[in-house]
């Protein structure tokens, strides 16, 4: 029986409410006027259901789809305005007892190279890093319970935050790696990370288990009720997704916004983010094989449908996404995007050969963050180092509370234009920075409340002429 309160995963991600949700879309998709009634429901900026979200994704009228996305790019626009927070990934290990069929760090491949980084190739990575102007890391890593240990990720993250290098560092580390228990959340809580990022990868369960067919990763349970616990050990900000291609991609939307309404309805707090990965090449894994990949279409249709959704949720896309794709989903809903990332163990103090085989997967957007954060600005957006909420104490219920009244921009306006300004002194070329500064200039007249914008005003002059950094609201 579906239960959106239980802690169960078959309960809240539950398979006959999944069916009879893809049979009530496909029995209604072609009725215009309740159609036309969700998108006015959603036009209220509240959420829809994972019921009526399915509807619109089924959706095949052209006028409808349009205001769909006319109404996604709106939302958009109404809680992250035209800033676009930047991150990128930091390998710290491919070592993995898991059997995955889709992830080359599988146990049984043996042409992958398998490296873990020591804290002083992880000081060497970082400050690599650093030096590109990056402030917002997400760790990943494998699941081996000799190689990658809690007290290896404790101690790696507490390096991660000593390290300062000229004026580069790493204000906010998210984490993404295997299930795990309630204690060890909770000293991850207490090392400082940011968010707790764990895909689902599918939510059919018997895909799932034929997908992990070994290691402890094919407890389906237990991966899926991962989140629960992280709430349970304090951790307030977490972050789902899956990864399209493994399944239908109807049939993981369902699975993914039911998730999301448990979080709210368990713990008061959805996701704070939701990753919209698809399958990619990677060594040894032939993408082509699964049989179940979308095309640009339809995953541009999936990421409008998650924002009319859940519109306080902050929406990722990777560098697996070409510069093509990634300029038409930050228009429907991304919000934060990777930049001049690498997927292998290292591969940011020295670049990885083809004989270096370590990383996860292919990339298809290979621009460095200068490039990427010109791109931005280029098409108006205010790329966004900021880690503000994180530290300032605004994350679970009062970061939602905010987000979802709209008060957060208030402080996040301000802090995107502060620290843009430190990457523009800091590491832009030539061209990125006099465009970042007209930017600038132009936005502060968008901060409304008078007093914050004779604050922002000072704190760009002190950045600029006194050296001075890390201004926040």
């Amino acid at each position: 029986m579906y239960d959106v309160h239980s802690k169960h995963a078959e309960d809240f991600i539950n398979h006959q409410e999944i069916l009879d949700t893809l049979a009530y879309a496909d029995e209604n998709c072609h009725n215009t006027a309740l159609m036309e009634a969700l998108i006015q429901k959603a036009a209220l900026r509240k959420g829809l259901s994972h019921r009526e979200a399915s509807l619109l994704l089924a959706c095949q009228d052209p006028q409808l789809n349009e205001k769909i996305f006319r109404l996604a790019q709106q939302i958009k626009k109404d809680f992250y305005g035209n800033r676009i927070v930047l991150f990128a990934p930091l390998y710290l290990s491919n070592y993995c007892v898991n059997g995955c069929t889709y992830c080359p760090y599988h146990l049984k491949n043996k042409t992958i190279r398998r490296k873990k980084l020591t804290q002083e190739e992880i000081r060497r990575e970082v400050i690599a890093l650093q030096d590109m102007g990056h402030k917002r890391l997400a760790l990943e890593a494998g699941e081996d319970p000799v190689h990658n240990t809690m007290d290896y990720y404790l101690e790696s993250i507490e390096t991660i935050y000593s390290i300062r290098h000229k004026n580069g560092a790493i204000r906010r580390a998210n984490i993404n790696i295997a299930a795990t228990t309630t204690d060890n959340y909770r000293l991850l809580k207490e090392a400082g990370i940011g968010t707790y990022i764990l895909f689902q990868e599918t939510y059919h369960k018997e895909s799932y288990l034929k997908l992990h067919p070994a290691g402890p990763k094919h407890d389906y349970d237990y991966h899926t009720e991962a989140m629960d616990r992280a709430m349970e050990g304090g951790v307030d900000d977490v972050g789902i997704g899956v990864l399209f291609g493994l399944d239908k991609y109807r049939y993981e939307f369902a699975g993914l916004l039911m998730h999301a309404e448990h979080l709210e309805a368990a713990f008061g707090v959805g996701p704070h983010t939701i990753s919209v990965p698809r399958l990619r090449d990677a060594d040894d894994i032939d993408s082509s094989s699964f049989k179940n990949g979308i095309d640009d279409a339809t995953f541009e249709k999936i990421v409008a449908c998650i924002r009319i959704s859940v519109p306080y949720t902050g929406m990722i896309v990777s560098t697996r996404e070409s510069k093509d794709v990634r300029q038409r989903v930050l228009q429907l809903g991304i919000s934060q995007i990777s930049g001049g990332s690498k997927t292998s163990v290292g591969g940011y103090y020295q670049p990885e050969t083809d004989e270096d085989n370590s990383k996860q997967f292919d990339i298809n957007d290979d621009r460095t963050l200068d490039e990427v954060v010109h791109w931005l600005m280029e098409m108006d957006y205010i790329p966004s180092f900021c880690t503000a909420c994180y530290r300032e104490g605004r994350t679970g219920d009062r970061f939602m509370s905010l987000c979802k009244s709209g008060q957060i921009q208030n402080c996040c306006h301000p802090n995107a234009l502060m620290t843009l300004q430190e990457y523009l002194m800091d590491y832009a070329s030539p061209s990125t920075r006099a465009l970042g500064e007209a930017i600038i200039d132009r936005e502060v007249a968008n901060v409304p409340n008078l007093k914050a914008r004779s604050v922002v005003l000072e704190n760009l002059r002190l950045i600029r002429d006194n050296n001075r950094r890390d201004f926040r609201f």
